[in-house]
Formats: C-alpha cells, structure tokens, sequence
C-alpha cells in the first residue's frame, strides 16, 4: 500500500480522516454505541455485550482513543472508557460542514 502523503492536507482534512477510519469498523461502530447507550464509563462490560475477545475489544478500543473519540481512566486494574466530548462535536461539526457543501443539481452526469 502506498504512503500517504498527509501534509499536502489541511489539518482539519488529516484529523477528519483520522476520526473516520477509526469508525470504519463496525466493531468500533458496536463500541461507540455501548458507550453512547451507558451514559457513563464503561470498563469490562464491552466483552460481555459484544461477544468479542478481551484482546480485540483492547485493540479496538485503543484505536478510537488514538483517534480521541473516546477517553479512558483508570479504576484499579481496569481502563474505563467514555465519549470525549470536545472530539465527539468537532467530528459532528465537521461532517455537519462537509455534508452541508453538496448542493444537488439538476443536471449530473
């Protein structure tokens, strides 16, 4: 696969891009739903709701924490995840402005 040359983008195109690969799982896409649906941080109840291993849900987990769409704190031995919200309304904000620039033509190929 070839490199992505990433600083020919904006900052706003890289860190959107970032946010949308991360949900482009729908693991992830499980998760993000789990943790909206709680309301609160969630620990070890992901296993248990989704069905997957223990090393999947980490490895999923850690890559919508790179992408800061969640956060994490530590309980004890646990990690527990939530929705950070400054990133949660910036991705909307952003899908919200990319959305918004289509303006449908009567005319298309």
């Amino acid at each position: 696969m070839g490199i992505t040359k990433s600083e020919i983008f904006t900052e706003d195109q890289n860190r959107l891009a970032l946010m949308l690969k991360a949900l482009a799982h729908p693991a992830r896409i499980a998760i993000l739903q789990e943790i909206i649906k709680a309301d609160t941080c969630i620990c070890g109840d992901l296993v248990n709701e989704l069905g997957l291993a223990q090393p999947t849900i980490s490895q999923h987990l850690k890559e919508l924490k790179n992408a800061g769409l969640i956060q994490g704190t530590i309980d004890g031995v646990s990690v527990c995840y939530c929705i950070e919200p400054h990133a949660w309304k910036l991705l909307q904000q952003n899908l919200n402005s990319f959305f918004d620039k289509y303006q449908s033509t009567a005319i298309c190929c």
